[in-house]
């Protein structure tokens, strides 16, 4: 296995459908070569010590040599032609050279260990290919589409949002939607993580794959199967294997350039003794030893298999990260900011003041009617909040025209052909805005944010007619989470939101935040962001909606929450949180901190090897088979020590003891 093979992203490329079950490592390659190599060279072995001539186990031997050589041969062959050096080939031409002097036990030898630790690697590599793709096996094939005849079975692919399914007892569900009909639990832990069934009823979301209980559920489908969460997990960690961490393109740019260093090593290590009057035979398994124990192959693979296994984990808990590189940020924040509405808050707002300004001849129900209809195309959960309570009440809404939308700044639209704006109080339109400083609006105003609830102003035609008031719920686990992120970073969150002063205050307290900026606009945001960078701080910005954008895109790192944020929000964060659940924050920093621990100590294990034995052969005599088993164990120990994070285990860590203070 080449260099290049050794590092490729783990998810990078779909295996054949027979590995995705566990244990069933035949059909990789390495292995049937390794094992195929291994039985030669012990037929070789048993022959030489029966006593059986040369003749007989020196083809057993040569045998054993192709079949574990072969392979990486012809890439390193291929790699040559493109002027890259593959050191996978300076292990057969070790071997070939033993060979050539005579030792040919000490060449097959060589090439059974080194395709052992070949195969060791693919499987283990293997292993993070199916803890990913094996999600694609949660979504079934087909599912039962409600008809006006009844049901039907088709596709899962065939779904079509707005579709109905009726999910039996038992049953996977079929598609990402919303329980229209019917109570059930459904264990979700594929999917989010949770470890046990979460209840369901009509409102509820549920994720196609997960498994239902004992109820019957109709669910409405809510988008298609490319776009469910299952395919947005799989196809946003292959992308983020196929990106590399700054550390992994730092190994492989010194790595051209070792190899080259560490060959010309080689060839003075063999051409001066020869000089000065050594046997050839020694001093060739001398230089052929240094070769193989200087290469870099554990290096190489130092960095990517933990980075891989964290990401790979994340997703399978339900948080997406997008970027090896994104992988490495999490884990180097010193501080997080919060978005509050959708994000410290559970973002479904409720309605809980509808009151016309005196004098508009504007009643409750018109009023209402006027916003709902207005905020309708509009996607905000306050604008939600407001079509909610309109149904609630059996308001007709009318047709909005001409609708826009200014993150941060309102909502406006053209309803019975009247002008309609909705927004904050400070940002009333048109040309007459003293008519908000009215005494009695102002107080109104002042009264409402005083209570902790987020007030809007509904103009018409440009004119002041009524303000609503909302109020929020804390996210569950906001607490502990604002408590784990001080522990984490070693400082308390900041609170950035464009809501108002009152509301905002209200929320950090509850949550424990003690810094708060509030009534910012997009931009502002972002600016904040700007600010505590340049303060110093490594800020991790936790947003969701499209207001969020640029903050997000002007952080350190940023993360949305999936479930509740806009489009844009998702698309522009680095990693999405699928469930909306804030203690998985703590707990992917907590994993990117011990990915980049075990990168660290697998560069440390690695540089130890080549140390230790190269400094051996140089000063004493390094036996080629033992010098090969050091080589190649100590590239399976850091495969295999990166690859640890792929367990359960390591997040349940990272979420239950999300770390100590660290200055990374």
């Amino acid at each position: 296995m080449t260099l290049e093979e050794r590092t490729r992203p783990a998810v990078a490329a779909p295996p054949p459908q027979a590995t995705h079950r566990a244990g069933r490592w035949w059909p990789v390659p390495e292995v049937r070569w390794a094992t195929a190599a291994t039985l030669l060279f012990g037929l070789g072995l048993a022959a030489q010590l029966s006593g059986a001539p040369g003749r007989l186990w020196w083809p057993l031997y040569l045998a054993c040599c192709t079949a574990g050589g072969w392979e990486p041969g012809w890439a390193g062959l291929r790699a040559l032609r493109e002027r890259r050096l593959d050191v996978d080939l300076l292990m057969v031409v070790a071997a070939a050279c033993a060979a050539a002097i005579g030792q040919i036990f000490d060449g097959a030898l060589l090439i059974v260990i080194f395709a052992t630790s070949g195969a060791l690697e693919a499987v283990a590599t293997r292993r993070t290919e199916d803890s990913v793709r094996g999600l694609l096996d949660l979504a079934p094939e087909q599912a039962n589409r409600v008809t006006p005849d009844g049901a039907e079975t088709v596709a899962t692919a065939e779904l079509r949002v707005g579709d109905v399914i009726a999910v039996r007892p038992g049953d996977r569900i079929g598609a990402d939607g919303h329980v229209v009909a019917g109570r059930s639990e459904v264990d979700q832990a594929g999917i989010t993580g949770e470890p046990l069934p979460a209840g369901k009823q009509p409102g509820d979301e549920v994720y196609a794959g997960t498994v239902n209980g004992t109820g019957a559920l109709r669910v409405r489908v809510a988008r298609p199967a490319a776009d469910s969460v299952v395919a947005r997990i799989v196809t946003l960690v292959e992308q983020a294997s196929a990106t590399k961490a700054r550390t992994q393109l730092f190994i492989e740019r010194v790595e051209q350039w070792y190899s080259i260093g560490m060959v010309a090593a080689t060839l003075l290590l063999f051409t001066i003794p020869l000089l000065a009057g050594a046997e050839l035979e020694p001093t060739l398994l001398r230089a052929m030893t240094f070769m193989i124990v200087a290469s870099p192959c554990a290096v190489v693979l130092a960095t990517m298999p933990p980075l891989l296994s964290a990401i790979a984990t994340a997703g399978r808990h339900g948080v997406l990260i997008k970027s090896a590189v994104v992988l490495e940020h999490l884990g180097t924040a010193t501080r997080v900011a919060f978005d509050k509405t959708g994000t410290l808050t559970e973002g479904r707002p409720r309605l809980s003041t509808i009151r016309p300004l005196p004098g508009t001849g504007i009643t409750e129900p018109d009023l209402l009617t006027l916003a709902a209809s207005a905020e309708e195309p509009a996607e905000h959960p306050l604008a939600r909040a407001v079509v909610a309570a309109a149904r609630e009440r059996r308001l007709a809404l009318r047709p909005a025209q001409s609708f826009g939308s200014a993150p941060g700044r309102g909502v406006t639209a053209q309803v019975d052909g009247r002008r309609i704006w909705i927004g904050s109080p400070a940002r009333v339109p048109g040309h007459r805005p003293p008519a908000i400083g009215a005494g009695a609006v102002r107080r109104a105003v002042a009264a409402l944010e005083h209570d902790g609830e987020t007030v809007v102003l509904v103009a018409v035609d440009d004119r002041p007619a009524g303000i609503l008031g909302f109020t929020d719920r804390l996210r569950p686990g906001a607490q502990s989470t604002v408590g784990a992120l001080r522990e984490l970073t070693g400082a308390t969150p900041v609170l950035l939101t464009g809501d108002n002063a009152a509301a905002a205050e209200r929320i950090a307290a509850a949550a424990g935040i003690d810094e708060v900026h509030a009534g910012l606009l997009p931009e502002q945001k972002a600016g904040q962001v700007r600010r505590q960078e340049a303060a110093g701080h490594r800020l991790l910005l936790v947003g969701d909606g499209v207001n969020d954008a640029p903050a997000l895109a002007a952080a350190h790192a940023g993360i949305a929450m999936g479930g509740s944020g806009a489009d844009l929000s998702i698309a522009t964060a680095d990693a999405v949180i699928v469930r909306d659940d804030l203690t998985a924050v703590p707990a992917v920093i907590a994993l990117s901190r011990r990915a980049r621990r075990l990168v660290t100590a697998n560069l440390v294990v690695a540089a130890a090897f080549i140390v230790l034995l190269a400094g051996w052969d140089l000063l004493g005599h390094l036996p080629l088979p033992l010098g090969v088993a050091g080589h190649e164990g100590s590239t399976v120990i850091v495969g295999l020590n990166g690859l640890r994070l792929l367990r359960s285990s390591a997040w349940r860590r990272a979420a239950g003891r999300p770390g100590q203070r660290s200055s990374s």
